[in-house]
């Protein structure tokens, strides 16, 4: 059996893992499922059609998918999916999708959700991403993998954040930002590549210039945002070793639909 607390309510519905551990007063409802080695602390409730998978930690009092805060929401069965070894501090809310998206919200691997984090509906968040106290994204908002929001970092709807990207504390975003930049501000200012975060995760020198050189081309050199996804093209022969990370920043920028911050 599940290690489940006397004091705990789960549904009848709900599907736990023999592994599985539920602290006192937390709420599991009908529609869950909740996947191996996964600890759910006190006073958690996690209600809609949630599916959570292996070895994540939810402290207590995180709110985790509740009905969206939309009033276009009328109470169809949409989801939120949450993926393994994901760390949710205190007070955390994460709503599921809505039938105006694909009707799911989801969350990847190794993500840190720092106290207060708040994801809206139809948000689909990366893996290994760090959100800090009170960062709050808006429905319809994509996050990369590896981004880093800072402390009370609130993110619009429908915005995009690229890989490795980072956000400063207070950062009021309300454009898409592309991979490996590093921004802050209220309105949002970029102010170089995130080199630091770059470097932590093994990035070559040789990887990093080609970055550098694309960076470059769309914030210092005075081109078009048109002439500028040109030029970035023609960098892929120029730095054979970061080809990967130049095709990742053109694909951003085909897929941006907000405009981007520059």
């Amino acid at each position: 059996m599940a290690k489940i607390h006397a004091t705990a309510i789960i549904d009848k519905g709900a599907s736990l893992d023999s592994s599985v551990e539920v602290g006192p007063y937390s709420v599991i409802g009908p529609h869950v499922r909740i996947d191996a080695g996964t600890k759910i602390s006190s006073h958690v409730i996690i209600e809609g059609h949630t599916k959570i998978g292996c070895d994540n930690t939810f402290f207590q009092f995180s709110s985790i998918g509740s009905a969206p805060q939309d009033k276009k929401y009328n109470g169809e069965p949409t989801s939120l999916e949450i993926g393994d070894r994901n760390t949710v501090r205190e007070f955390c809310s994460f709503n599921v999708g809505t039938i105006q998206d694909a009707g799911v919200t989801t969350i990847g691997h190794d993500n840190l959700m720092m106290a207060y984090v708040h994801i809206a509906h139809d948000c689909k968040i990366g893996s290994h991403t760090i959100f800090a106290n009170n960062a709050t994204l808006a429905g319809h908002v994509e996050i990369a993998d590896w981004v880093i929001l800072g402390g009370f970092a609130a993110v619009h709807q429908f915005c995009k954040v690229g890989a490795h990207a980072m956000l400063g504390m207070n950062t009021s975003l309300t454009q898409d930002v592309p991979p490996f930049v590093m921004l802050s501000g209220n309105p949002a200012a970029v102010y170089g590549l995130n080199l630091e975060g770059l470097k932590r995760r093994g990035f070559s020198r040789e990887q990093i210039n080609g970055i550098r050189h694309s960076y470059k081309l769309l914030y210092k050199s005075g081109l078009t945002l048109a002439e500028a996804k040109v030029a970035i093209h023609k960098a892929h022969s120029e730095h054979p070793l970061a080809q990967q990370h130049i095709h990742q920043m053109q694909v951003f920028l085909d897929r941006s639909t907000r405009g981007l911050i520059r």
